[in-house]
């Protein structure tokens, strides 16, 4: 049934573990330098002239490491280690050697030196993700190193930090985001407070910018001074950034005590209201501030943070939630992942849901790897509780015409 969670929550597990982890591991990683590719094509062979988002190295990294942990891998360490050489070799910073640069040639020149802090929020994740997994010290020198970095040079006025060290016509919550999330992955690695403290930072944020109470959504761009762009750009909403929201402010709570239901049921419900096509189960790219689409592509990834946002609206209680859950997994099987090619995935359809671009970005995986265990966990507790309640829990299995 759709509403079976447990079953479809078993089912991306199986995905994850079987097939696409085992994919990417094959394709996905040079063999000569041990970097991880930008993506796969259609056909699930690695891009050899596509350049290298440096970030993409910091993601596989936490990728890697969080397959590991869970017994998916067996080389997880080897792995990370030939990365962390890579982008040490190849991406340090000329002039700021605990940062790395923006972008890589096809042939591992620097071709933009541009330091930014959206990649060093997936550096700091890793960080955290190298220790909690392989027990890497090194690991936490770095993130304390490139921290001091991010405050000494990149911290911007009013709060937060700088889109990095260029001018930038706007500042984004998206990197703020994103170094919420290592934060709160370095407080679970270490259990130090001043990490859980720097999540609280960006919390205070959240609340007195990004957040805006009158619409019940999450802006996106800003002046220098956080006061919210105006015209399209300060219009623009992102249904899986709302929900990737939730899905964080629910880890701090968790973690803090501090009360985040008054934005979380509102930010999730927005999202369902205005950013889900009703007759799919997929998500816009971008709304307005009213819930008019204003994008009305759909990548991949929002319904990965549709799924995180879901079970934790369903761990508080929304039975609804749960059903959303199964449903978002349900829909990425039918929309984004191959038929013919097992772990294979897309990444954007056009507003009639063809296929717009039909490369898998190595950057998907983190965003999937995450949804995947949150599922996981989720389906667990919920066994055990059944267990305890000596209810007979349902079949793992799902048939042919499930799909």
């Amino acid at each position: 049934m759709l509403n079976d969670l447990t079953k479809w929550a078993d089912h991306l597990t199986h995905w994850m573990s079987r097939s696409a982890l085992p994919l990417w591991l094959e394709q996905g990683f040079d063999a000569e330098t041990g970097s991880a590719h930008e993506r796969l094509d259609d056909k699930g062979h690695a891009d050899l002239a596509c350049p290298k988002r440096v970030r993409v190295q910091a993601r596989q990294m936490f990728v890697l490491a969080s397959a590991q942990q869970r017994g998916w891998i067996t080389d997880g360490a080897a792995r990370v280690e030939r990365l962390d050489t890579f982008t040490s070799r190849f991406a340090t910073h000329p002039q700021a050697p605990d940062v790395f640069v923006h972008v890589l040639s096809a042939d591992n020149e620097i071709s933009d030196a541009r330091q930014d802090v959206y990649d060093m929020a997936f550096f700091l994740l890793a960080c955290a993700w190298r220790f909690r997994a392989f027990g890497d010290a090194s690991a936490l020198r770095k993130a304390d190193a490139l921290t001091r970095h991010l405050d000494n040079y990149i911290k911007g006025p009013r709060g937060g930090w700088l889109e990095g060290d260029y001018d930038s016509k706007a500042r984004r919550q998206n990197p703020h985001m994103h170094l919420f999330e290592a934060f709160i992955a370095l407080y679970d690695a270490t259990r130090d407070g001043r990490w859980l403290a720097r999540a609280g930072e960006i919390f205070t944020l959240f609340e007195n910018c990004f957040y805006d109470a009158e619409h019940g959504v999450l802006l996106e761009y800003f002046h220098q001074d956080w006061r919210p762009l105006s015209g399209d750009e300060g219009q623009e909403v992102e249904p899986g950034h709302m929900l990737e929201w939730v899905w964080l402010l629910h880890q701090y709570h968790h973690r803090s005590g501090a009360p985040v239901r008054r934005y979380t049921d509102r930010l999730y419900q927005s999202a369902i209201d205005h950013g889900l096509e009703s007759h799919t189960g997929l998500l816009y790219d971008a709304i307005a501030l009213d819930g008019t689409p204003l994008k009305t592509t759909k990548r991949c990834w929002p319904l990965t943070e549709l799924i995180k946002a879901s079970l934790c609206q369903a761990e508080a209680g929304s039975e609804l939630a749960e059903t959303q859950a199964a449903r978002a997994i349900q829909t990425l099987f039918k929309y984004y992942f191959s038929n013919e090619i097992p772990g294979l995935y897309i990444d954007q359809l056009d507003g009639a849901n063809q296929i717009l671009n039909g490369k898998a970005p190595a950057s998907t995986l983190y965003h999937l790897m995450v949804a995947t265990t949150e599922a996981a966990d989720y389906a667990a507790a919920k066994r055990l509780k059944l267990r305890a309640e000596h209810v007979p829990a349902p079949s793992a299995h799902l048939s042919s015409n499930s799909l």
